[in-house]
């Protein structure tokens, strides 16, 4: 299966889902998306796949979108997505593609729903906590 994770390395739960993929599905692609950067049609197209709206991926905390003004729900998709082409960052994680879906993996236990995963199989954290896949 192959598998693709836009990947933050400074980010604790994207850390956690590279090795929950890694640990059960084997080597994904990793798309370090804060160097390569974003394009319009390439966030429409994984915020499709994922059901998600622009507002519903934007990344508040560790990022410029208060100081952007891209908080206040006035703002559009439109806006959003030329922000988070410019701001990379704005953009949450991690996202990750496999051939059962598109999702934003937070908490990081949600990729145990795209992966081949047998119901009950455990993860451990960098922080010590336990998942179970359902």
């Amino acid at each position: 299966m192959n598998i693709v994770i836009h990947h933050n390395p400074e980010c604790g739960t994207s850390r956690n889902v590279l090795e929950i993929i890694r640990g059960f599905a084997g080597e994904p692609v990793v798309v370090e998306y804060l160097k390569t950067g974003w394009t319009r049609a390439q966030l429409l197209g994984l915020f499709a796949a994922a059901g998600l709206t622009p507002r519903e991926a934007l990344r508040v905390s560790k990022s410029p979108a208060v100081e952007l003004g891209l908080t206040d729900p006035d703002v559009g998709d439109d806006a959003l997505l030329k922000a988070m082409v410019a701001h990379p960052v704005l953009v949450n994680r991690p996202i990750v593609c496999t051939a059962r879906g598109v999702a934003l993996c937070r908490p990081s236990e949600a990729v145990f729903a795209l992966l081949d995963v047998p119901s009950g199989a455990s993860f451990t954290k960098e922080d010590g906590e336990v998942v179970t896949a359902p």
